[in-house]
């Protein structure tokens, strides 16, 4: 279980072990957290009281002095992985559900034409579908597009990193999701 790690106005900045998060509360560097505490963690005796030390972590953390996050105001690196499950493992041309080594990032129009590798210009195929359109475009190909490209906002890629996410973590990012996206279906 990774815990979210926000900066101090709330915006995602990373996934961090429980370990790295630990250190940011014996730091002081926790602002504010959201969330049950998901897990105890428990460390020496201390001399004076005999009791033992104990930090409780909660999936969210708010990090007290981090620089705001810049990632909001640009587009999330391209990957296969989050481009699939943005897609929701969904061929754009034929509709079908196939699994992720059957599935190609596709680019509408062709690198070779001009195109660039970019979410605007990338959707899910499965092998079939890519091989047909081939260096074309798609109304080249008379394949038409079932859905649009979007760019997925600094919310949406935390949840397409795919993560194990907690609840509480779901809850909060899908929050600041648009209505729009693909990942409310």
């Amino acid at each position: 279980m990774d815990v979210l790690q926000l900066d101090i106005s709330g915006r995602p900045q990373a996934w961090i072990a429980p370990k790295e998060a630990a250190v940011l509360y014996a730091s002081d560097a926790v602002a504010w957290t959201l969330g049950q505490a998901c897990r105890v963690l428990r460390g020496g005796i201390q001399r004076a009281t005999g009791l033992q030390s104990r930090i409780e972590l909660h999936p969210i953390v708010a990090v007290r002095g981090a620089i705001p996050s810049r990632a909001w105001r640009q587009a999330p690196a391209l990957a296969n992985a989050k481009l699939f499950a943005r897609d929701r493992h969904v061929c754009a041309y034929c509709g079908g559900d196939f699994a992720f080594d059957e599935l190609t990032r596709e680019h509408i129009v062709p690198v070779s034409r001009g195109g660039h590798d970019t979410w605007m210009n990338c959707i899910t195929a499965c092998r079939a579908c890519n091989g047909r359109k081939g260096n074309r475009l798609p109304e080249e190909a008379r394949m038409s597009l079932l859905y649009l490209p979007y760019v997925p906002s600094l919310h949406e890629d935390m949840i397409l990193r795919g993560r194990r996410i907690l609840a509480d973590q779901m809850d909060f990012l899908l929050a600041s999701v648009p209505r729009s996206s693909r990942l409310h279906g």
